[in-house]
Formats: structure tokens, sequence, C-alpha cells
């Protein structure tokens, strides 16, 4: 997490002058269609200029195949992207779905491709269980093109109440999540 003199900030948007933590999450962004290095790229921009968010650290390019995927879905490019904010969990998800619908993502079926998808994984602790959104992600700990850039940006991850990613990581079939050299996200 971000050293920072106190562990909480002021929050400039209330009149009460209310503080809250600051809190390190951490996104998967993925894309499948259409110029998909670029709409990553476009996502870790969105984030960067996102107010209460600062991106710590952002793993390399993956590519997989895709997974619960409708037949004939292109491969993937995945990342996954380190952030510490003092935003509130259903603020942070408005914002990656805002940032997602900018990039024409559509939900009209289960498993279509997608422009962009931007995931919320964990943040901090928090545990979240209602209509809008499930924390941690209630899938992360399965998914190879989660995990493995996960940990090569966060060898002390955690996803709380399943385990440290370098733990979970054994428990699943990475051999599809193929690191792409040639490319990279630059913040």
């Amino acid at each position: 997490m971000t050293e920072s003199p106190t562990p909480y900030v002021l929050d400039a948007d209330t009149m009460t002058g209310g503080m809250r933590p600051i809190r390190q999450a951490v996104l998967a962004l993925g894309s499948n269609l259409g110029e998909r290095l670029n709409r990553l790229q476009s996502a870790v921009a969105a984030l960067e200029d996102t107010p209460e968010v600062t991106i710590v650290a952002i793993s390399s390019v993956y590519e997989t195949a895709p997974v619960d995927a409708l037949e004939g879905s292109g491969d993937f490019l995945n990342a996954v992207v380190l952030i510490d904010t003092t935003l509130t969990v259903h603020t942070l998800l408005d914002r990656a779905l805002a940032i997602e619908e900018a990039f024409g993502r559509e939900r009209s079926q289960k498993g279509e491709p997608r422009t962009l998808d931007v995931d919320l994984l964990v943040v901090g602790q928090r545990v979240c269980d209602d209509d809008q959104l499930k924390l941690p992600h209630p899938r992360a700990h399965e998914r190879g093109f989660v995990l493995v850039p996960w940990l090569e940006i966060d060898p002390e991850g955690e996803i709380p109440g399943r385990g440290f990613v370098a733990d979970l990581i054994g428990d699943v079939d990475t051999s599809g999540v193929s690191k792409r050299e040639d490319l990279e996200i630059i913040l």
C-alpha cells in the first residue's frame, strides 16, 4: 500500500469532512474484440484519471483462451492492476462499469465477447454480497488469467476467505496463460 503520513484522507466531496481509509484494490482487465491492447491501455488511462485512485502496479499483458465464453469467441488479452483508493466499493464499481461502457461493452448475453471487461477482484479486506457487487470476486480464485498476472505484481496478494494468490495458483490450470513479451501497457 502507498505510504501516507496518515492512513486516512479527507473526503473533500462531503460537507462533514468525513474521512475514509486508503484501501488497496485489485482489478482485472480483459478484451477479446477489436484493438485489444489499445482498450487495455485506455482502461488503465481512465483509471489513472479517476480522482481518489492511484495506480500502484500493472501486470504484464497475457493472452488466454476464453473461459465460459460463447463458441467462436476470440482469445483475450488480460492484465491486472493494483491501485490505492479512497473510493467506496460501489463508487469504484460505478467507475469500472462506466469505463466498460465507454468502450462499447454490451451485456446482452452471458459469455459473449467483450470489447472491455473491468472486474473488481478485491478491495482491501472488504466483503460485499449485494445485488450489484460481490467481493471478493466469486471466481477470481479459479481463474489462471487472473491469478498469474496478479501474482506477478503482488506476490503477497490475498483473496479474503480464500487464501493467498501464491497458494491458490497451484490449484488452477495455468497452461493456457501466455505472457506476451511483445506487448506492454504503459503508465
